[in-house]
């Protein structure tokens, strides 16, 4: 089949992998002019996570490329640890750096899918025999079918299923990566041009990060996630999506008055090279499948910040792939079988909201947050918790995947 793919995170590029190694056609769009580097790490955790890795012949590619095993310190405004979240807990089994991870996956589909930068589906209509779509640069092109795999603001969703507003619920939170060879260096005093990579690389940080909290704000020096990471509770952020100044004075207000190293940090954002804003959000659907259009990732299934959304990407990528196979095709057997199955398993994205752990709203509730990763015996009741919705799923072998070609 001819499919086309919106997206070139990280569930685009997956989704590509298997299908192009199933013999498909396949082409992938992604509105930004290149693959974004940077981002906040991500990690996956559990034996399905792995199982699926490892058959797409990434494990030890990822487990190079992880990012360093290295503990958060809750600290007060003097710089006192109060508490350590293990990196066991917030990094799963290996982490890696979000950017890091889109150019291994782009690197092991390149050869076999086309990828084109710098466009966006603006239009689509679907008949009996595919999907007619419009691109924003003009072009156009008839489809077998359209994955969206663009995120929690999808497009494709958008186009497919209706208006945002119905689907997305913001979580009362906002949060923000401030990144960038520069911002690295001052936060962590090391050499501007060292390499992020695993912990026996040249230049990597070996110290903790650092995370203080007031009430109802985070802020985050250091460790893996990212040089500089904030969450805070806010009005929804959307309508400044595209204005970068507005964004930053968002932030600005929001820690206006606050301790620690907050100061510095709003130095750096202010002539930061790398920076993100978005608001926490959680994706509601009853099915990731209209027609000839399928959701993958967060388009589907997303709970930002949640600690899942990597690994629901990957694994939805080849239960999708597989699905296609096993049905021969047809795809009305394949997103019938997809959407049982996701719908399962995704439903650890349906609940549960970030804000409140990472950003608690009072100094009460930062104290009994704190408390949980003193007592050994809580800590490892929501380390067993995860691991149970992590590997919450009845994964298929999916032979005729298998006899593609696409294990190694």
């Amino acid at each position: 089949m001819k499919v086309l793919i919106s997206g070139a995170s990280i569930a685009g590029p997956a989704v590509a992998f298997w299908l192009s190694r199933s013999g498909h056609d396949v082409t992938v769009v992604e509105q930004a002019p290149a693959l974004r580097a940077g981002g906040q790490a991500v990690d996956f955790k559990g034996a399905t996570h792995r199982r699926v890795l490892e058959r797409m012949g990434l494990w030890d590619a990822i487990h190079d490329l992880r990012t360093p095993a290295v503990d958060a310190h809750f600290v007060d405004a003097t710089g006192r640890t109060n508490a350590v979240m293990p990196h066991t807990f917030s990094g799963g089994d290996v982490e890696i750096a979000r950017g890091d991870l889109a150019h291994l996956m782009y690197e092991h589909t390149a050869d076999r899918v086309e990828y084109v930068f710098g466009d966006r589906i603006e239009r689509m209509h679907e008949h009996a025999d595919g999907i007619d779509v419009e691109f924003r640069s003009g072009r156009t092109g008839r489809f077998d079918l359209v994955v969206g795999a663009d995120g929690v603001h999808s497009g494709v969703r958008r186009l497919a299923f209706g208006p945002e507003q119905q689907f997305v619920k913001y979580l009362g939170y906002s949060y923000a990566v401030v990144g960038g060879a520069k911002a690295a260096a001052e936060a962590s005093d090391r050499p501007a041009g060292d390499a992020p990579g695993a912990p026996d690389a040249p230049g990597v940080p070996t110290q903790p990060g650092l995370w203080y909290n007031e009430p109802g704000r985070l802020a985050v020096i250091g460790g893996p996630k990212a040089p500089d990471f904030f969450v805070f509770a806010s009005d929804d952020p959307g309508a400044l999506r595209h204005d970068v100044d507005a964004q930053k004075r968002l932030i600005a207000d929001a820690y206006a008055g606050a301790g620690w190293r907050v100061p510095e940090m709003l130095e750096r954002l202010a002539t930061a090279d790398e920076f993100y804003l978005d608001g926490l959000n959680r994706v509601h659907l009853d099915r990731f499948t209209s027609g000839r259009v399928v959701l993958v990732g967060d388009a589907g299934y997303a709970n930002t910040l949640g600690g899942f959304g990597t690994g629901l990407s990957i694994v939805g990528a080849y239960v999708l792939a597989g699905e296609l196979a096993a049905a021969g095709g047809d795809h009305r057997v394949a997103f019938a079988n997809y959407d049982e199955r996701m719908l399962r398993y995704s439903k650890v994205a349906r609940s549960g909201n970030a804000g409140p752990f990472l950003a608690p709203p009072s100094r009460w509730r930062i104290a009994m947050r704190d408390l949980t990763f003193k007592n050994r015996l809580m800590l490892a009741g929501m380390m067993k918790l995860t691991d149970m919705f992590a590997n919450d799923i009845a994964l298929p072998e999916y032979r005729e995947v298998a006899a593609s070609g696409a294990v190694r």
